[in-house]
């Protein structure tokens, strides 16, 4: 798909939409901004968000534009591989309910630095939570920033590298904006209104795939597989990892990645601190799972449609990845009618673009949180002096552009490559680092500080040494550097070996710690289990 197969009505129609939503989103923003220097208000939104609200912005962060274009494309080329790697980021959310939301709610305040050092303060800590909340959310933001860019030249057919980097600059101050200004209430509107337009566009197109079919699942994937070029092969496993005894593994090890890594990552876990009480974060993760269970649905039939209705080759010619299948087969889909073309082309780009905006500020606001909440108000601040609230605010909404803008210039050095490696860095972080961490703090009561920090930064490293020597680096057509080759691991991810050795650091870590700092931590645990596991308050 390329600028001259969008007709000039789309493009019309999608200019003035797109203006449109920044106007409105930036106002929206302002209008919900705090009124005051408190913290808890920028932060938090003063806990006020009513749980339907919460949990419609708990899984608008879960959706990125990571879940609507890769996954779609990842679904439309892989088929069966793809639909596992979709589920698991469903089944992430229900294990971040199930597990992590009430303690991460009871042992936190604003940031998982907050829950990491629940037991007792520590420096060593906060600064690598700073650190690994960056390396895991910076490559996300990059990919975002350029497929935002890559998106709103396409769809108004503009032309030349110089435009697309100008759009990606003027959508990163804009994704800055929304984050230095709104804070938690404002992302979280944004997120809401992303949401329901996302769903209508998914839902549409979903209706109009099935209708092309006869409404015969069967009969979708019967052409699916014809499409694919792979047969029957599209509907079992192989063609994303191939199905040798180290491909399976690897495939179960790629799913935990995207299990484990969504469900810790530091603009979802924030989400977790704004329910007022633990009752309340249950029933807004309660409609998150159900929510993002609905939109799996919805993307497997819209990536299994491109394919049955389009052919790999047609999706393929959009990119190596697939990113662009969802505007292609809305493009394409009602062809016969112009003026219902234009309608699904437009609602459909419009939810991509607002999903990019949105999803990018979340990250951004969670980075700024981090490093004006972690770094500077318990690194910096000399011990036993208290931070000056106003002074602490100001910094989270500088540190929003001390983020976004080398976020910015990154997108725009690699905005020709292809991007999944991005992806797949970010989620084996947060698989790697911050669950073990997590895990650890929260659930072992002999867990001490070197034990939280092996986690962090042995996972940290351990993932990112794995992914920069993997195929998605280097080695492949699809590969961040398709004309380089110096990989080692022959994985999709770095999860096989990066998830169990940051569990075993953490583990390490603790046993090689002195014995009466394992007591300390045993007996800090028990003052705060009935407060981290029930909510009760400290007599």
């Amino acid at each position: 798909m390329n600028s001259q197969t969008v007709d000039a009505s789309s493009q019309s129609l999608s200019f003035a939409i797109f203006a449109g939503l920044v106007s409105v989103t930036m106002l929206l923003c302002i209008m919900t901004s705090a009124e005051r220097d408190d913290l808890d208000e920028f932060y938090t939104g003063f806990r006020t968000l009513a749980p339907l609200r919460n949990g419609l912005a708990i899984a608008g962060d879960y959706i990125s534009a990571a879940t609507v274009l890769s996954t779609i494309g990842i679904i439309a080329l892989t088929g069966f591989d793809g639909l596992i790697l979709a589920l698991s980021t469903a089944l992430s959310l229900l294990l971040l309910m199930v597990l992590l939301a009430e303690p991460l709610r009871h042992a936190g305040r604003f940031t998982i630095g907050d829950a990491l050092t629940h037991r007792a303060p520590s420096r060593g800590v906060r600064l690598a939570t700073t650190a690994v909340t960056l390396a895991s959310l910076l490559p996300l933001m990059v990919f975002q920033l350029s497929g935002a860019g890559h998106l709103v030249t396409l769809v108004l057919g503009f032309e030349g590298s110089s435009v697309r980097t100008a759009t990606i600059i003027a959508l990163g101050g804009l994704m800055i904006g929304y984050a230095a200004i709104g804070g938690m209430k404002g992302t979280a509107l944004i997120h809401i209104i992303k949401l329901v337009v996302l769903f209508a566009a998914s839902a549409l197109l979903a209706v109009l795939v099935m209708d092309k079919v006869g409404w015969n699942p069967s009969r979708l994937l019967a052409l699916a597989d014809q499409g694919s070029g792979a047969g029957p092969a599209f509907s079992r496993s192989g063609l994303l990892i191939e199905a040798t005894p180290l491909g399976k593994v690897d495939l179960v090890f790629s799913a935990l990645t995207v299990v484990f890594g969504a469900a810790c990552l530091p603009h979802v876990t924030m989400r977790m601190f704004t329910a007022k009480n633990a009752p309340a974060i249950r029933r807004a993760m309660s409609y998150a799972v159900m929510i993002m269970g609905v939109f799996v649905v919805l993307i497997a039939v819209v990536g299994a449609g491109a394919t049955a209705l389009l052919g790999r080759g047609v999706i393929e010619a959009g990119g190596p990845q697939g990113s662009t299948a969802i505007l292609q087969l809305a493009q394409a889909i009602v062809a016969d009618s112009a003026s219902f073309s234009t309608l699904v082309f437009t609602t459909v780009a419009t939810a991509v673009f607002l999903t990019l905006l949105s999803s990018v500020a979340g990250m951004i606001l969670a980075c700024g949180n981090s490093l004006a909440h972690d770094l500077y108000a318990h690194v910096t601040i000399r011990k036993g002096a208290e931070p000056e609230p106003r002074r602490e605010l100001l910094i989270a909404r500088a540190a929003a552009f001390a983020v976004g803008v080398p976020a910015i210039v990154i997108a725009v050095l690699v905005q020709d490559n292809g991007l999944r490696a991005l992806i797949i860095l970010s989620f084996s972080i947060g698989a790697s680092a911050i669950a073990p961490a997590l895990v650890l703090s929260l659930f072992w009561p002999r867990c001490t500080r070197t034990g939280v920090l092996g986690s962090l930064i042995g996972g940290t490293v351990s993932a990112t040494v794995v992914t920069i020597f993997s195929t998605t680096v280097s080695g492949t057509p699809q590969s961040l550097f398709p004309d380089s080759d110096f990989d080692i691991f022959p994985l999709t991810t770095s999860g096989l070996i990066s998830m169990p050795l940051g569990f075993l650091l953490g583990w390490a870590g603790t046993l090689l710690s002195r014995p009466e700092s394992q007591a300390r931590q045993i007996q800090e645990y028990a003052a705060a289990e009935p407060r981290l596991l029930a909510g009760a308050e400290r007599r």
